[in-house]
């Protein structure tokens, strides 16, 4: 396998996409909306609920724009030796229950990590009437075994879990068929639902999309720390440190400071799966 550096700056095509209640419902549900009581986030999950109006997870946007964005390719390297390595987005206004737009995906850069290379796409989503750029995303993809090029290290933000106790902590259950259930927002990655597939990736059997589990976290820092309002979402992202089996519970622990929102996610064990987490309310909060 091999990486090309020289690809790097490069954009796809313009992609139009489209969505209805009908995608924001079934996205909502893919990440465990009303799984816990199905009464309780209606505003995620149906559109005809009196007194209570259809919202967009900003999360949906990435998945809108990570499927049907034209990304540029990094080089010759098999998908089997792929992992969803970091996410995030800043959503630069509310997501609208329909709508049309464009997206156009960059490859931002191409980093080696010594056994791996970090290969980073940023998405742009915009309004398909006045151009407005609606929401920006960078996928941080893993490829094992393609590094050691001599190439740049990827820069971070500075993270570091406050040493005290949480202010948030929330469980949420996984569904054992919510990976299957996930894939139908549009990833249709073998690895999540394929035994043969995932054996050959070296899973004994699929793992939940990456995405997924940043969808619940996402949904769960809104009911939290948002009192459920996703129009106060404005920015998030987090580190994917461990696979998660579908079955499983997550917790996310969260710490509000005056700047953001630093969480992580950890499974039934304690182990963390979701790490240097950081989320930003719209009104500068966290």
């Amino acid at each position: 396998m091999t990486v090309d550096l020289a690809a790097v700056g490069t954009r796809g095509e313009v992609a139009p996409v489209g969505w209805t209640p009908r995608e924001v419902i079934l996205y909502a549900l893919g990440v465990g909306a009303g799984q816990q009581d199905p009464a309780a986030e209606l505003q995620f999950t149906t559109e005809n609920s009196a007194a209570v109006e259809l919202q967009v997870l900003p999360a949906f946007g990435v998945v809108m724009a990570m499927t049907h964005g034209r990304a540029p390719k990094a080089g010759k390297i098999p998908l089997a030796t792929v992992l969803h390595g970091e996410q995030s987005f800043v959503c630069h206004e509310p997501l609208a229950a329909s709508g049309a737009a464009n997206v156009v995906a960059t490859l931002a850069g191409i980093y080696d990590q010594g056994s791996s290379a970090h290969i980073c796409t940023e998405f742009v989503l915009t309004d398909g009437d006045s151009g407005r750029r609606l929401l920006t995303t960078t996928t941080t993809l893993v490829a094992r075994g393609a590094g050691g090029f001599g190439g740049a290290r990827r820069p971070r933000r500075e993270w570091s879990r406050p040493e005290r106790s949480p202010d948030v902590v929330v469980t949420a259950g996984v569904r054992p068929d919510q990976a299957l259930l996930y894939r139908l927002s549009g990833d249709r990655n073998p690895l999540h639902s394929d035994p043969a597939f995932a054996r050959r990736a070296g899973f004994d059997r699929p793992i939940l999309h990456g995405m997924c589990t940043f969808g619940i976290a996402s949904r769960l820092l809104i009911n939290e720390i948002c009192g459920g309002n996703a129009a106060l979402a404005a920015e998030m992202s987090g580190r994917f440190s461990k696979p998660v089996m579908p079955g499983e519970n997550l917790t996310m622990k969260a710490w509000a400071t005056a700047e953001a929102t630093s969480y992580v996610v950890e499974n039934r064990d304690g182990e963390i799966v979701l790490d240097r987490g950081w989320f930003v309310t719209r009104t500068g909060s966290g």
